[in-house]
């Protein structure tokens, strides 16, 4: 079996092989702006549907360029990719500053709109990271499975299945260097959410200085978003 998995590796290498599926990260990204059009609209910087509608125009055109799989990559694709990652972070962290200044001028009377709108923030922040984790690293998900991997740019994560070569068979056979494995949004999504919770790395590590720093701020983010909120809620409520 393991000779079979090697001989279809050798006949079907990664950069030949079908990109990511383009779905998921498109529903990452609506789910994301749906949070947003959600908040109260004193957390909101603009009119309520100012910055969903320039996200969605940015959305469209890298729809268009990889409409099923991620295949192809333009310096317009990478530009508007960033853009519009960077677009989403902004306006979720701003809303999370205007929801910290409502807490501590106790702005917000009502505690359960406050613990909705916290939990907006947090999730916002969860799908926002890993959105701008998958399109970093190794230079983003086409270059991901299209390009040699003598050919990437440096990692900015190591997965555990990136040192499993010299496990037990059964787990050295899924390994990068056995499988030609590469993450996709789901494992991106996972190192955000396990980030948002646990406030630091568990299983897939930060190697340069954007991802550590980019994960600080989501690390702080979340927990200035979870115990403040809570603290805040508490007290309204009683």
């Amino acid at each position: 079996m393991a000779q079979s998995r090697a001989d279809a590796r050798t006949r079907h290498p990664r950069h030949e092989r079908r990109g990511e599926a383009r779905l998921p990260g498109v529903l990452a990204t609506l789910a994301a702006i749906t949070l947003y059009l959600a908040l109260p609209q004193q957390l909101l910087i603009a009119p309520r549907y100012v910055l969903p509608t320039l996200e969605v125009l940015l959305l469209i055109p890298l729809i268009a360029i990889n409409p099923r799989r991620l295949t192809r990559q333009t310096r317009m694709f990478r530009i508007l990719s960033l853009t519009l990652v960077a677009v989403i972070a902004a306006s979720n962290l701003v809303a999370l500053a205007i929801l910290i200044d409502e807490l501590v001028h106790a702005g917000v009377k009502d505690g359960r709109e406050l613990l909705v709108a916290a939990l907006q923030v947090w999730l916002t922040n969860i799908i926002v990271f890993g959105l701008a984790f998958w399109e970093l690293d190794r230079g983003g998900p086409v270059s991901r499975t299209q390009a040699p991997r003598a050919e990437l740019p440096l990692a900015d994560f190591r997965f555990s299945q990136d040192e499993n070569d010299d496990a037990v068979e059964e787990v050295a056979d899924g390994a990068s260097g056995s499988s030609d494995w590469v993450p996709t949004l789901v494992d991106y999504l996972y190192v955000s959410v396990t980030n948002s919770t646990a406030f630091s790395p568990t299983d897939t590590m930060p190697l340069t200085t954007r991802a550590k720093l980019m994960m600080s701020i989501e690390s702080i983010s979340a927990l200035l978003t979870s115990l403040l909120a809570i603290a805040r809620a508490v007290s309204i409520l009683h």
